[in-house]
C-alpha cells in the first residue's frame, strides 16, 4: 500500500510509545459530582498526547465510539506544535503558531495528528468506530494518515455534512466538510452481524401521534386516516415527519403504507401470477404486468394473518399491495450526504454560554452529532473525543441518554485554558439546566455528572514502582518472545505472569492491569 512521507515521520512513527505516563488529578472543585472518579464521565484538561497516553491503562480497548474534530490547519486557527520529539528541527518548531506562511505547516500538522491517532486506536474496541471531521485543506492527507494507522480495508464511509446553501467566491462556493470513519475491526463488526443503524427523522412524533389517536379513536381506522392526513398537511415542509406522510392507513397492527410488491421490470417471463382473491367481491384481483415479487406461499402467509399484510381496494379493478408498518421500519442506514445549517450549532451554544461562546468557533451541530455517534455508540458506551471545544460531544452523548435511557459515557480532553469556563461549563448548564434555552428539555436540564481531571505531572517508572498514585492490581515484567506477541497481549485486560526464566527472551516489557483510583 502507498504511504505518506512528510518531515519527521521517522522521528513520531512511534513517539507515543516514548510519551510517559502522566498522573490523572481530579479537581472537585470544577467537577459537578459527590466524588471525582475516573470511572465517571471525565472533562479532562491538558495536552491531549499526554492525557491519552494516561487514559491508556483505564480505557484501553474499552472505547466504542471516537470522534475528533482536530484542527483543519487554515493557517488562521494559531494552533501550535508542542510535542517535544528529541529532534533539533522538531525542537526549532516548539511553540511556534502555525500560519500560513509556514512552508512546513503540513508536516507539522502530520506530526501532530499521527502519535494521536495511534494512542486513539488503542482506545478503541474491536467493534468501536472512529470519526474525524476535516475539511479539503488536509482530507487527501488525513485519508491517507488514518489508512495508514486503521488500514485501508478499515474504511467505511467518507461523509459529505453539507452546512450551508449559500456562498461567496470567486469560482466555486465551499458549503461542505467531511466526516471520515474508520472501523476498528470492519470484517469482525461485519461478522458478528452488526450493522449501524439510526432512527429515522421524525418517526418518533408521527408514531407517538398515532398512539394518541388511537387511545382516542379506538378501532375507527377511517377517522384515523383522516386525523393522520390532517395532521401531516399542518406540517411544515422542513418538518422532518412530514417526510412519513405516506404512513395515513392503520388497521389493528398499527399504522402502514400500501406499498406495491409487483415484481422488478427485470424482462423475466417467469415472475409469479397467480391469482389474488379480493374479500369483498370474492373475484381475482388485477395483476401488475411483470407478476407478483413474492411467490405464492409468502402471499398465502401474509393473508392469513390477523390482521391480513395485504392491503386491498375496493373491489378487484386494484392491484393489491402489501402492508408496510412505520413501527417495523423505524431504523435506517446513515447516507454519506447530509445537510444541517452550521449556523444552528453557533445559535444554541450562544444560548448555553453568552458571550463566552465566542471563544469557540465554527461548534459542530449536537443533534447531527448525536445521530453519527448513535450509529455505533450502544447504551453502555463510552465516547471519548480528544478535541473537546466547546463540548459538543457530551451534550450529544446526554441526548442520546435522555431519548434512550441509556448509559453511555463521555470522556472529553482539551488542552486550552477554556476547558474549565467553556468546555465543563457548557456540560455543567446542559446538566442543571438553561432556562433561556428554546428545547424545552435542555431548559429542564438533561441530569448527570461529571468529573474534572487535570493532567499532572510524568509518572516515572520508580513511582509506578512504589504506586504513589496508582494502586496496580498486579504488576510485573513480562517477557515475549517477539514483537507481535508483545503487541498482541497489551490488548488484553490482564497478563498472566511470564513463563520460567529458563526460556531467553528477546525483549522484556513492564505490563500492569487496569489501576484503579485511589482519592
Amino acid at each position: 500500500m502507498p504511504s505518506l512521507n512528510f518531515k519527521g515521520k521517522a522521528l513520531v512513527q512511534n513517539y507515543h510509545l516514548l510519551v510517559p505516563y502522566h498522573e490523572l488529578k481530579p479537581v472537585k472543585a470544577k467537577s459537578l459530582t459527590d466524588k471525582a472518579s475516573l470511572h465517571d464521565n471525565l472533562v479532562v484538561h491538558g495536552d491531549n498526547l499526554k492525557a491519552l497516553k494516561a487514559l491508556l491503562p483505564y480505557y484501553h480497548g474499552g472505547v466504542k465510539c471516537i470522534y475528533i474534530d482536530p484542527p483543519y490547519n487554515t493557517g488562521n486557527e494559531g494552533w501550535v506544535y508542542n510535542d517535544n520529539v528529541s529532534s533539533p528541527m522538531m525542537q526549532e518548531w516548539l511553540g511556534k503558531v502555525v500560519d500560513r506562511e509556514d512552508l512546513t505547516r503540513h508536516d507539522k500538522w502530520l506530526c501532530m495528528m499521527l502519535p494521536r491517532l495511534k494512542l486513539l486506536r488503542e482506545l478503541l474496541s474491536d467493534e468501536g468506530a472512529i470519526f474525524v471531521s476535516i475539511d479539503d485543506i488536509e482530507i487527501h492527507r488525513m485519508r491517507s494518515l488514518l489508512d495508514e494507522v486503521f488500514g485501508e480495508e478499515n474504511f467505511v464511509a467518507n461523509v459529505v455534512w453539507e452546512k450551508g446553501r449559500k456562498g461567496d467566491a470567486k469560482l466555486f462556493a465551499s458549503v461542505h466538510e467531511y466526516v471520515l470513519v474508520y472501523a476498528r475491526n470492519k470484517e469482525l463488526i461485519l461478522s458478528r452481524g452488526i450493522r449501524w443503524k439510526r432512527t429515522k427523522p421524525g418517526v418518533d412524533r408521527v408514531l407517538a401521534k398515532y398512539d394518541g389517536l388511537r387511545a382516542k379513536l379506538k378501532h375507527n381506522h377511517a377517522r384515523i386516516r383522516e386525523e393522520m392526513m390532517a395532521w401531516y398537511r399542518e406540517l411544515s415542509a422542513a418538518d422532518a415527519a412530514k417526510a412519513h406522510k405516506h404512513y395515513n392507513w392503520s388497521d389493528e397492527r398499527g399504522l402502514y403504507f400500501p406499498a406495491d410488491f409487483a415484481g422488478p421490470d427485470d424482462g423475466r417471463e417467469s415472475r409469479p401470477r397467480y391469482d389474488i382473491i379480493h374479500p369483498v367481491t370474492k373475484k381475482s384481483c388485477a395483476k401488475p404486468s411483470t407478476g407478483w415479487r413474492w411467490d405464492e406461499e409468502r402471499t398465502q402467509e401474509a393473508l392469513a394473518e390477523e390482521p391480513p399484510r395485504i392491503h386491498f381496494g375496493p373491489d378487484e379493478s386494484t392491484i393489491p399491495n402489501r402492508k408496510t408498518y412505520l413501527k417495523e421500519v423505524t431504523e435506517e442506514a446513515a447516507l454519506t450526504v447530509f445537510y444541517k445549517d452550521g449556523r444552528a450549532a453557533t445559535l444554541l451554544v450562544e444560548q448555553i454560554l453568552g458571550k463566552d461562546a465566542a471563544e469557540v468557533p465554527f461548534p459542530k451541530d449536537v443533534e447531527s452529532l448525536a445521530d453519527l455517534l448513535g450509529l455505533v455508540a450502544d447504551k453502555d458506551s463510552i465516547v471519548l473525543d480528544a478535541f473537546a471545544g466547546s463540548g459538543t460531544t457530551a451534550h450529544a452523548v446526554m441526548n442520546l441518554n435522555q431519548e434512550d435511557n441509556g448509559g453511555r459515557r463521555f470522556v472529553l480532553i482539551e488542552e486550552k485554558e477554556y476547558a474549565d469556563h467553556i468546555t465543563a461549563e457548557r456540560i455543567r448548564r446542559v446538566i442543571k439546566g438553561v432556562p433561556k434555552a428554546k428545547d424545552e428539555a435542555l431548559q429542564k436540564g438533561l441530569g448527570g455528572s461529571f468529573s474534572f481531571i487535570e493532567v499532572g505531572n510524568a509518572m516515572q517508572l520508580e513511582s509506578l514502582l512504589k504506586a504513589t498514585r496508582c494502586r496496580l492490581t498486579r504488576f510485573w515484567p513480562v517477557t515475549f518472545s517477539t514483537p507481535r506477541q508483545a503487541r498482541s497481549s497489551t490488548r488484553a485486560r490482564s497478563i498472566a505472569r511470564p513463563a520460567s526464566s529458563a526460556r531467553a527472551p528477546s525483549m522484556t516489557c513492564i505490563c500492569f492491569t487496569r489501576p484503579t483510583w485511589s482519592i
